[in-house]
């Protein structure tokens, strides 16, 4: 007997967390898009000139692409942690209201 046959409950928050996950990722993914750009263009210059000052000149292009790395990750994973939070306690009120 499949897992999901002996408990119909469990199978229904499996398939409710999977769908959470999913969508968290593809909006944090159009999140990331759009302000990852906004973000890094506000900030990459003061990293290099902080960079340049502090270990010396020669790596303001390594410091650029590490920090446009950074600012992605930061973005993406912050997203996703908000949203899929936001997700989660949507569907947990929700389902509060009908139990």
């Amino acid at each position: 007997m499949q897992p999901w046959q002996q408990n119909p409950n469990q199978a229904g928050r499996s398939i409710f967390m999977s769908s959470v996950i999913g969508l968290s990722n593809v909006i944090a993914v159009v999140v990331a898009f759009f302000a990852t750009p906004v973000a890094y263009d506000r900030t990459v210059g003061w990293v290099q000139r902080f960079t340049t000052s502090h270990y010396g000149y020669g790596f303001e292009d390594i410091t650029a692409f590490v920090w446009w790395l950074i600012v992605a990750l930061l973005i993406f994973f912050g997203a996703r942690a908000s949203i899929s939070t936001a997700l989660v306690m949507g569907g947990l009120a929700i389902a509060a209201r009908f139990l």
